[in-house]
């Protein structure tokens, strides 16, 4: 064995061995010979899929055989186990390959009935077995109790009637009332309720190890066996009935019983994350078979939802769950994806748009076709991921099992010293000095320190999830919080990673010549390009008349770097389409007014059109000329990192489409708000400087690094990391195939949840809305379980460090000492202490961004377009850590509002000088530029 990794809280041990000496069910027997229950959970390889069914008409060991080896002979079965006395086969298959209906008809075709097995899952099983330990705690504790609560009535009542013991009423000499009465309370307690603790001490011991409950068999032992004997000896000697312990197995059992009832409530409550996504499986979907022709549907029925395979084609009615990932193949409706995304709006899906398996459709019909099935879904990723959070240890935890290692045997050795000291000191009553090292004993409380991390590290991630924020693990949330520099990767993470429209300029206008006319052949002549843009002008062009049928495109050629060149006819339809703006680009923008020129292109509009889009160079390789203004205008948007191509019909110059990568709506204030958390935040980009340049201005990012190749991307991260001071973490948040290598060298990788998957595999923390506050709230969050992890380790420590001396007697000559009941209250309550602290994380919220949105955002949005570093490549990286102070307050909160102060006074002043001096020349020129320059910036900033 190699490695072996536990997790209290989900009960589970993920254990490296070599197979060629050991397999998995020996590794169970030693676990079971440890005392604790456990069984073998299989792995799923990946690509593969496993189901179980309940197989009927298996007579012999004959029927078992011909199954598997029939079986294994089909394409994309790895394994059949078939087991005779169950009536069920587990099947290990290739989900590409085959799927689970096929299995079905394959044992069919073999003469057996076969079914989905109605088991519950793995994780239904660990439910089960966590509910039968609660209830065992609880009845373990409701049996103390009904001997515990007597017990210590009746030891208030005898210590207050009776001050002197000995003058206490006797049943026979040696043996009083109250000792009687206690030793009948006792007994039920010590043998019966507290047999479970006997069990594991036993298993502990015979192992060389100690655990808690052999503190707790020691304490409660010794106080029995000990009052049991010396009650003996007085009734043998005929001497007065002493003191005893016997009220210590009762209170003691009771409260410990107690505690670890509680600690499992509380814990069942720290997966509440983990079942919310287990209870959105959908049980069942509609399967539907359609005429290729018409559309109509031939024929449904309902499947089980692990029946489904790739490319069926599934209804989904208002209402319903959708059964599995898939793509919108005919209707429109909205549906519910809080549960998965945390997005709180229902979503609009129309024709292509995912969906995804779990989430409810709401309003509308849809006819959907699986694209990922089984353990593919998005769904089945997010419960593995949530579960591998939930199981791993952050490196605090590692530092708080070794103490826990050593805690027991140097408690029960100090407990020993304690009453060495007190016999040398010269205590004379014997009973007198093992009562105080007895309570020494009962009073330690290990487990609670073991709980402080991973009760916490389970809700937060539990937390996390809900609100849309997968954290891989304890590390990765313990990290974040020491992140001091993160790096955005460009498209795809500050931009939407599209291009898309932002702008339409129509250079030529008449009667005939209209927006609406442009767009026509545009939209129409780019229906042939496979390019980007060409994309995103089409697309644009049928948002714009609301149809996805354009005009006809006849001997399209395009030439890559330049444009395309095609023949356009049958656009009139599309004139009679309405459209109440004729300057709409389909999303909110500033007002566009067209520039209008003379033009001598006649009304008399030919029904086919010779149509060249392309750029400046496209234009002059086809002999076609344009004015300044033209230019003018293209320069203006280049400047601010668009793509301007030009349109030109029968060799004329008609308009202009500006296409831009469109920066997210909250990249601006998550930047903000990172700055004013004190944390340097850099941008990385594989673009050109100017594109680079134009989207930091954009969002505020005063560090640029552009033209960065994917394998420079890790070299970059690799050398921030080598730069940064000691403790201090390195962020990188990207999105695509390219963002891996960074992602993946990166302190905390952060993916969004929407670029590639190779991406998602590679960082820690996987955001699965496309929002960059959520990397705020990551970071937050981390914050908040890391407080709330030293706050467990408090309440963990508190009862031990000062109540151990009091039990060990430090006190005792100020006249202060500890009874055992109160010393195992103390003990429940420590670890239900801690337990109640994580939930209490249960409550966080991420944060609202639009708190963000103040004055000091106003000023330093004045300014955010100032001073930014733009560097070709990352050979000129030099990096200099927020270690000395004035590095540190350059980052802080107060420098932001400063900065921002003084920039806005300096704005506005230069904007009262360039008005004067406008007024000065009497002319308006100057003025109207710097109006012309604003109203760019602002529409710079929109987008």
């Amino acid at each position: 064995i190699h490695s072996v990794l536990v997790a209290l809280l989900p009960q589970k041990a993920e254990i490296k061995y070599n197979p060629e000496y050991i397999i998995p069910s020996q590794i169970a027997h030693l676990i079971n010979e440890l005392g604790f229950r456990a069984e073998v959970l299989e792995l799923v390889e990946r690509g593969m899929d496993i189901i179980d069914l309940n197989i009927e008409g298996m007579t012999c060991a004959s029927c078992v055989s011909k199954i598997q080896k029939s079986m294994l002979k089909i394409p994309g079965i790895n394994t059949a186990d078939v087991a005779l006395l169950t009536n069920s086969g587990r099947f290990k298959y290739d989900a590409s390959i085959i799927g689970p209906r096929d299995i079905i008809h394959e044992l069919d075709n073999l003469g057996f009935r076969a079914s989905v097995s109605n088991e519950d899952s793995k994780t239904s099983g660990l439910a089960r077995s966590h509910r039968r330990e609660t209830n065992r705690w609880r009845n373990s504790f409701l049996l103390a109790a009904i001997f515990g609560l007597p017990a210590m009535i009746i030891m208030i009542v005898f210590m207050t009637k009776y001050k002197d013991h000995s003058t206490a009423p006797q049943v026979v000499m040696g043996l009083s009332v109250e000792n009687l009465i206690m030793f009948c309370l006792s007994t039920p307690v010590q043998w019966i309720s507290g047999r479970y603790f006997y069990i594991q001490a036993y298993k502990a011991l015979k192992h060389r190890s100690t655990n808690m409950d052999v503190l707790i068999v020691m304490a409660t032992t010794t106080a029995y066996v000990y009052s049991f004997i010396v009650v003996v000896i007085n009734m043998v000697q005929g001497i007065p009935s002493p003191i005893t312990f016997f009220d210590v197995p009762p209170m003691l059992m009771m409260f410990v019983a107690l505690g670890r009832w509680l600690e499992h409530i509380a814990k069942g409550k720290t997966s509440e994350a983990l079942t919310k996504l287990l209870s959105l499986q959908p049980p069942r979907g509609t399967l539907i078979k359609r005429d290729e022709a018409t559309g109509n549907i031939l024929e449904e029925q309902s499947v089980l939802a692990q029946l489904i395979q790739r490319d069926d084609l599934l209804k989904v009615l208002p209402g319903e769950t959708i059964p599995t990932d898939g793509r919108v193949i005919d209707g429109t409706s909205t549906c519910d994806e809080s549960l998965i995304t945390g997005e709180s709006m229902p979503v609009e899906k129309t024709v292509g748009s995912q969906v995804v398996g779990g989430t409810k459709n709401l309003n509308g019909l849809l006819i959907m076709k699986a694209t990922h099935v089984g353990q593919e879904t998005a769904l089945k990723q997010i419960i593995k991921l949530v579960e591998e959070a939930q199981t791993s240890k952050a490196p605090i935890q590692q530092l708080a099992d070794k103490i826990a290692g050593y805690f027991v045997p140097v408690v029960v050795c100090v407990s020993l010293l304690t009453l060495t000291v007190w016999i040398i000191v010269g205590v004379t009553r014997f009973t007198y000095i093992e009562k105080f090292s007895m309570f020494y004993q009962s009073l330690v409380r290990v487990s609670a320190l073991g709980l402080a991390t991973p009760t916490a590290v389970m809700v937060g991630t539990g937390v996390g999830a809900t609100n849309g924020i997968l954290i891989k693990g304890g590390e990765p949330l313990e990290a974040a919080q020491k992140i001091r520099t993160i790096v955005f990767d460009k498209t795809g993470t500050i931009t939407q990673g599209k291009p898309t429209v932002v702008d339409i300029r129509i250079f030529t206008k008449n009667e005939h010549w209209t927006l609406k006319r442009m767009l026509a052949i545009a939209g129409t002549a780019e229906s042939g390009s496979e390019h980007p843009l060409g994309l995103a002008v089409r697309n644009h062009c049928k948002d714009y008349f609301g149809t996805d049928q354009l005009g006809r495109c006849q001997d399209f050629k395009a030439i890559w770097g330049y444009g395309l060149r095609a023949q356009v006819s049958n656009i009139e339809f599309l004139m009679k389409q309405k459209n109440s703006d004729p300057y709409k680009l389909g999303t909110p923008s500033t007002p566009r007014t067209p520039t209008v020129n003379s033009g001598d292109m006649s009304a008399n509009i030919p029904e086919t059109y010779s149509v060249l889009i392309g750029n400046r160079e496209w234009m002059a390789k086809n002999n076609v000329t344009f004015d300044e203004q033209v230019d003018k205008t293209m320069g203006k948007h280049e400047h601010d990192g668009h793509t301007a191509v030009l349109i030109a019909v029968d060799d004329k110059i008609i308009g202009m489409i500006a296409i831009a990568d469109k920066v997210k709506q909250t990249a601006a204030l998550t930047v903000f708000a990172l700055q004013s958390m004190g944390l340097n935040v850099l941008m990385v980009t594989g673009d050109n400087v100017k594109t680079a340049r134009a989207i930091a201005a954009q969002v505020g990012i005063k560090n640029v690094y552009a033209e960065v190749l994917p394998t420079q991307k890790e070299r970059f991260i690799a050398k921030l990391k080598e730069a940064s001071i000691k403790g201090d973490k390195v962020a990188m948040v990207g999105d695509g195939i390219n963002d891996s290598p960074a992602l993946a060298r990166a302190d905390v990788g952060i993916a969004v949840g929407t670029g590639a998957d190779v991406a998602v595999e590679a960082a820690n923390i996987v955001l699965i809305r496309d929002d960059l506050v959520d990397v705020l709230g990551a970071i937050l969050l981390s914050k908040k379980t890391v407080r709330r992890i030293r706050l467990n380790f408090m309440f963990a420590t508190v009862y031990n460090l000062i109540g151990i001396p009091i039990a060990a007697g430090v006190l005792l000559p100020a006249g202060v000492s500890l009874m055992p009941w109160m010393a195992s209250a103390a003990m429940a309550l420590s670890s239900v202490s801690v337990v109640m602290s994580s939930l209490l994380l249960r409550y966080y919220k991420k944060p609202n961004i639009q708190d963000y949105n103040t004055n000091q955002y106003a000023l330093w949005s004045m300014a955010k377009a100032k001073d930014i570093q733009v560097h070709r490549g990352i050979e000129s990286f030099e990096y200099t850590p927020n270690g000395s102070l004035i590095s540190s307050l350059k980052g802080s909160r107060l420098a932001q509002i400063l900065s921002g102060a003084v920039s806005a006074v300096k704005h506005r002043a230069s904007y009262i000088d360039k008005q004067r001096t406008a007024l000065l020349l009497n002319g308006s020129t100057l003025a109207n530029d710097y109006n012309e320059e604003e109203m760019e910036l602002n529409q710079v900033t929109i987008l």
